[in-house]
């Protein structure tokens, strides 16, 4: 498999040699920010290694170029772990962000929620999360740097500027844990009401690992949210993928201020 010094230098020759601040993951129906960079997209398909991520409503591109001023790379699809049974599938990727210069990850996903006051259309921000997979991206990893601390796993200076901003444009960004669900099924109303005895108030498919991941390698991390569905048991709403990609966009549009606002700043 190509390495990430490799894959950095052909990114590199394709977008220019600047270093990128940041990285970005998009989740389900937000692919629409990935057309708002200016620069290069690049296909999974021509980075040797890369995911072929295969879920309907993500868009397998990397793009690199400026976003709302920040000099960004943009992920338009993540792998997840139902899809090929592999915790550490977005590992490579992560590995080249790092290799073009980031120090940050900033992750967005589709998530269900568990708290009357976070509806669906509405923003979380994930200050920490419960791995109720049980899964890890670090298994098998075989250096002792696989014990990784997760205290502060969401960077708390990047939170407070996620928070500064929600509240410069006036959009609610509630606080919250978020618990990783392996997926591909939904939760069962009994899983749902086991995960909120737990702590949780949005449950997902994804994350969870890129977050571990991002700090096994150094980078700060920051995850927000968009609420798409109540989760199993808590409505009358019929819960599918469709539903979450018809969702998702209610929730976008705040997302984008809230980016607009962070990027310039950062």
């Amino acid at each position: 498999m190509t390495d990430a010094a490799t894959l950095a230098r052909i990114i590199h020759d394709k977008a220019g040699p600047e270093a990128v601040a940041l990285g970005l993951i998009l989740g389900s129906g937000l692919g629409h920010l990935a057309g708002m960079v200016e620069g290069v997209a690049i296909p999974y398909a021509d980075l040797p290694g890369f995911p072929q991520p295969s879920v309907s409503g993500h868009n397998p591109k990397l793009m690199v170029g400026t976003l709302f001023g920040a000099r960004v790379a943009l992920f338009g699809a993540r792998e997840h772990y139902y899809e090929h049974g592999n915790p550490a599938g977005m590992r490579l990727p992560i590995e080249v962000l790092k290799a073009l210069g980031a120090d940050t990850l900033i992750l967005t996903n589709a998530a269900g929620s568990m708290r009357a006051d976070i509806p669906p259309g509405e923003l979380m921000l994930i200050e920490d999360h419960i791995n109720f997979s049980g899964l890890n991206p670090l298994i098998g990893e075989p250096t002792d740097a696989r014990f990784v601390p997760m205290k502060d796993a969401y960077d708390p200076a990047l939170r407070a500027r996620f928070t500064e901003a929600a509240a410069a444009e006036g959009i609610a960004l509630i606080p919250g844990t978020y618990a990783w669900y392996s997926g591909p099924s939904f939760e069962t109303p009994a899983e749902i009401r086991a995960i909120r005895m737990l702590g949780a108030d949005a449950v997902g498919m994804s994350t969870v690992p890129e977050v571990i991941l991002a700090r096994f390698l150094g980078l700060r991390a920051v995850a927000v949210s968009a609420i798409t569905n109540m989760a199993a048991g808590l409505s009358d709403e019929a819960i599918s993928h469709d539903h979450t990609k018809a969702m998702a966009p209610l929730g976008a549009e705040k997302l984008q201020r809230l980016l607009a606002r962070v990027l310039t700043q950062l």
